[in-house]
């Protein structure tokens, strides 16, 4: 499709959201977009830039990530200090997080691509992803029905930085463990490298506009996973497969009011279409390149995709809902994501490389 065109279908939907479901919902679609076309433009993955530092030593993606999170904490904390009505994406240190994090970041890197990627590389059309997608729907639903057997494991209540610190202090804390972060990757890289090239620089402020845009539109920070989730759980009511009442995630008031709502309402939803409709409209002037792959690719990549769905919704989320969103907003979860992930993602590399993916 010419970009054109897809220009004016996304206008048609805007058009349609406006009219038929609200404003607001219009203008995240909007923000979505964007999110698309910066991620899809800018190249800006973070499964991408964890595998780059693992592998040879390339720091640019995440110092690039680095760049992001500080750029939307410095936004986000002072505005929930401000606004009562905005909400952090707090999640409870728990075994389910511990446990969703490690694999989550051990099957991203074999799927090649974690929420987000996910997203926008299927919107460019690579094939893999393409196939993920439906598939990361299913595990996150999965996930949720079976989340509050994994909390019953252990879990604590959510840490708050900003109700423990104040915003200051939260500010304060989550600046000097990115600074932290930097040094550690300093060591890990050593001398002579580049730290920070003009694609992961301008990915990273545009990425954090966009998310503090969502998180005044929207009252929450930027998610991906739950709107997988909520499709599939809708077509899973609609199939007479699942009776939300009798779960404990479901039967909550306001995930049981979104079954029963059109899905545009969804905010978590509109920004994922946007995303995808922002990689397509990119896709049309540069298509993603993408070698084929055998069966056993094939098989591999497609069940690393279903349990990265699942493990994302027993952590709270991927490395937008759980680590740019939680860490942006005082979260003490996101800061147990991440590590987690990484540990995970030290194994997963080398699984993609002993499959040649």
């Amino acid at each position: 499709m010419k970009r054109l065109p897809m220009a004016a279908l996304l206008a048609a939907f805007f058009i349609f959201l406006a009219l038929s479901v609200s404003i607001r919902q219009a203008v995240l679609m909007g923000v979505g977009v964007g999110m698309g076309a910066v991620l899809a433009g800018a190249r800006f993955g973070f499964t991408t830039g964890w595998r780059q530092l693992i592998e040879q030593r390339n720091p640019q993606g995440v110092s690039g990530q680095v760049l992001l999170l500080a750029l939307a904490s410095l936004a986000a904390l002072p505005l929930l200090g401000q606004f009562s009505e905005l909400h952090a994406a707090l999640g409870p240190p728990s075994v389910s997080l511990l446990v969703g994090a490690f694999v989550f970041g051990l099957t991203m890197q074999i799927a090649d691509g974690c929420g987000s990627g996910t997203l926008y590389k299927a919107g460019l059309g690579v094939p893999l992803n393409m196939g993920i997608l439906p598939l990361f729907a299913l595990g996150s639903f999965l996930g949720s029905v079976h989340l509050d057997s994994w909390l019953s494991l252990g879990q604590m209540a959510p840490v708050s930085f900003s109700a423990s610190l104040g915003t200051g202090g939260a500010l304060a804390l989550t600046l000097a463990l990115l600074a932290a972060v930097l040094v550690a990757v300093r060591l890990w890289v050593g001398t002579g490298q580049t730290w920070l090239d003009k694609r992961w620089l301008w990915g990273a402020v545009a990425l954090a506009v966009l998310a503090t845009l969502n998180l005044l539109l929207a009252g929450q920070p930027w998610g991906v996973v739950y709107g997988f989730g909520l499709w599939a759980a809708k077509g899973a009511v609609a199939l007479g497969l699942f009776d939300p009442s009798a779960n404990a995630f479901w039967g909550q008031t306001g995930n049981a009011q979104r079954l029963t709502q059109t899905v545009f309402m969804d905010v978590t939803t509109i920004t994922n279409i946007g995303i995808l409709g922002g990689a397509l409209w990119v896709s049309a002037k540069a298509p993603a390149d993408s070698k084929p792959l055998t069966t056993q690719q094939w098989v591999i990549g497609l069940v690393a995709g279903f349990v990265m769905g699942y493990s994302s919704r027993l952590a709270f989320g991927c490395n937008i809902g759980a680590m740019l969103s939680g860490i942006s907003t005082g979260s003490l979860h996101g800061w147990i994501w991440v590590p987690m992930a990484f540990a995970g993602t030290l194994i997963g590399v080398r699984v993609r490389r002993h499959y040649q993916f």
